[in-house]
């Protein structure tokens, strides 16, 4: 993994700028789904957590075609209780913070995990489009997130739905830790 820090302020706020705008003719020419097979899927982690899909947005197809899984993990700050269901519900006006970026293909939106962490399990076209994304991502997390809880993992060269269904193909880290990131198993 590499080191993981936002961008830039203005290079960051300019793409996500760029990408709300691309996300207008996205929406208009009706190329955002919301497929609904994922919903209720839980999917459990290495650390011992779990989460439940609570959406799916994808863009065309959804699929790549130099695939990479991204999972991006943070806390919200001042959510608890009652206020995650209208976090979940309030979440979908943030489709435009993503969908219009390069190489964006598919995202499950996971909800509130054992330790309050929501995350996002992503297929992007591109490793470094990937990286590009999550770094700019980082800006707009920051402004609700609980301090040094916003993290990402870019899996080059896998699809997401592999990823989710044979968790075999990822191994947690070298130092034999068990990985936030890493899915180990759904249902």
């Amino acid at each position: 993994m590499s080191e993981q820090r936002p961008l830039a302020p203005g290079e960051s706020w300019r793409a996500v700028a760029a990408c709300s705008l691309a996300t207008v003719p996205l929406i208009a020419r009706g190329r955002v789904r919301l497929p609904k097979e994922r919903l209720g899927m839980r999917l459990s982690f290495s650390d011992d957590t779990s989460a439940q899909v609570y959406r799916e947005t994808r863009l065309g197809s959804g699929l790549a075609k130099d695939p990479c899984t991204l999972v991006v993990a943070f806390r919200l700050r001042l959510v608890r209780g009652p206020a995650h269901a209208l976090f979940r519900a309030e979440s979908l006006l943030n489709t435009p913070l993503f969908v219009g970026f390069p190489g964006f293909t598919s995202k499950l939106w996971l909800a509130h995990d054992e330790c309050d962490r929501y995350r996002g399990v992503y297929e992007w076209d591109g490793q470094e489009r990937a990286e590009h994304y999550a770094r700019s991502l980082w800006r707009v997390l920051a402004l609700v997130s609980v301090p040094g809880s916003i993290r990402y993992a870019i899996l080059p060269g896998l699809r997401r739905d592999e990823v989710i269904t044979d968790p075999g193909l990822v191994q947690d880290g070298a130092d034999g830790a068990a990985a936030w990131w890493r899915i180990k198993s759904t249902a």
